[in-house]
C-alpha cells in the first residue's frame, strides 16, 4: 500500500512537470525532498541488481519498479525487457547497457549518465531526465515522453522516437517530449514524431530531421545550424528567434511557420 501511495504521487508530480514545464511544478517540486536517501542512494547494490538481472526471464523480466538505485554503476548491464517504472536514478551510470524495450515510465534519473547506451523501443513516459547524459545513446523507436531539458544528446538516435504530445489523455493537461536546453548536434530525428514538443532553446546543429514531424513543435530559440530538414513537417511549428542558418533540404508547409 505504501509502494502504490508513493507511485501516485510519483505519477502526478512527473504530470505536473509534463503538462506544464518545469517552471510550473518547481512548488510542487520544492515541496519534495530532494535530499532525501530515496532521491540520493542506492537500496541495492551492483551485485545485487546482476542477480536479479540473471535470474530473469521472457515471461517474468526483472523488475526494479520504485526502487532506489541512485549512483549506481551499472554500465554494460543487460535490462532488456526490465521494468523499472518510478525508480530512482538519479545520478546512475548506464554507460553501453542495453535496455532495449525496457519500461522505464516515470522513473527520476537526473544527471544520469545514458552514453552510448541502447534504449531501442524503450518507454520513458513521464519519467524526468533532467541534465542526464545521452550521448551517442541508441533511443530509436522509443516512446519519450519525457523532460530531457539541458540533456546532452550529441549524435544520439531518436530515429522514428515518439516525442509527440499524448493527445489522448488530455483530462490532465498535455503530456509531450520537453527538450528545452538540450543539446543534439548531430542527433538522429530522422523520422521522429515531434508533434507539439516543446524545444525552446535546443541546439540542433547539424541534426537530421528527414521526414520527421515537427508540427506545432515549440523552438523558439533553438539553433537548426546545418540540420537537415528533407521533407520534415513545419505545420505550425514556432521558431521565433531560432537560427535556421545553413539548413539543408525542402521542408513540407514551410510557408506555415510561425515566426512572430
Amino acid at each position: 500500500m505504501q509502494d502504490r501511495s508513493r507511485l501516485t504521487v510519483v505519477a502526478a508530480l512527473a504530470v505536473t512537470i509534463l503538462c506544464h514545464g518545469p517552471s510550473a511544478a518547481t512548488a510542487q517540486m520544492a515541496g519534495l525532498d530532494m535530499k532525501s536517501d530515496k532521491m540520493t542512494k542506492a537500496e541495492m547494490t551492483r551485485a545485487d541488481v546482476e542477480t536479479m538481472l540473471s535470474s530473469a526471464t521472457p515471461s517474468a523480466p526483472a523488475d526494479f519498479t520504485l526502487k532506489s538505485l541512485n549512483g549506481l554503476d551499472l554500465s554494460g548491464l543487460d535490462f532488456r525487457g526490465a521494468t523499472l517504472r518510478a525508480a530512482y536514478l538519479n545520478g546512475t551510470k548506464f554507460g553501453g547497457a542495453k535496455l532495449n524495450g525496457a519500461i522505464l515510465d516515470q522513473a527520476w534519473a537526473l544527471k544520469a549518465d545514458f552514453t552510448e547506451a541502447s534504449l531501442k523501443k524503450a518507454s520513458l513516459f513521464q519519467a524526468q531526465m533532467m541534465d542526464a547524459d545521452f550521448d551517442g545513446a541508441d533511443l530509436s523507436g522509443g516512446r519519450l515522453t519525457a523532460d530531457f531539458s539541458r540533456a546532452s544528446m550529441v549524435k544520439a538516435n531518436l530515429e522514428g522516437a515518439n516525442l509527440s504530445a499524448d493527445m489522448k489523455n488530455q483530462s490532465m493537461g498535455m503530456m509531450r517530449g520537453i527538450l528545452n536546453s538540450a543539446k543534439l548536434h548531430g542527433a538522429n530525428l530522422k523520422g521522429a514524431n515531434l508533434s507539439r514538443a516543446q524545444a525552446k532553446f535546443a541546439d540542433f546543429t547539424d541534426a537530421s530531421f528527414e521526414g520527421a514531424n515537427l508540427s506545432s513543435m515549440e523552438a523558439q530559440g533553438s539553433k537548426f545550424t546545418g540540420a537537415d530538414v528533407a521533407d520534415a513537417d513545419f505545420d505550425g511549428m514556432r521558431i521565433q528567434s531560432a537560427d535556421m542558418a545553413g539548413v539543408k533540404g525542402k521542408p513540407k508547409n514551410e510557408d506555415r511557420v510561425l515566426r512572430r
